[in-house]
């Protein structure tokens, strides 16, 4: 995986406000736009690989949601800063997607 695509996906998760989300497909396009290379899944990589140290819950899958073994460590990082959940426990990408 190219060095300046990991860069390039995480300096873009860093900037995504409290309380706010975006999805791995927003990133790709925005990083892949730039760089010609990647895609939501290489977002994906990059955020299991590299993504501890930014604020990781902050992207989503399209329908709002993580997969299910962070669920519980995002929910609390979520309720912490206000972000507009679902009943469903999935974030309301209406009201909290942030384009990148």
């Amino acid at each position: 995986m190219r060095e300046d695509y990991v860069e390039a996906v995480l300096s873009t998760v860093e900037r995504i406000p409290r309380g706010r989300v975006t999805t791995y497909g927003a990133v790709a396009e925005l990083v892949g736009a730039a760089l010609d290379y990647g895609g939501p899944r290489m977002v994906g990589n990059v955020m299991a690989m590299h993504g501890g140290p930014v604020p990781w819950w902050r992207v989503v899958r399209a329908d709002g949601s993580l997969p299910p073994s962070h669920s519980d460590e995002a929910r609390q990082a979520y309720l912490a800063e206000g972000t507009p959940l679902r009943c469903s426990g999935n974030v309301d990408l209406r009201a909290a997607f942030w384009q990148p």
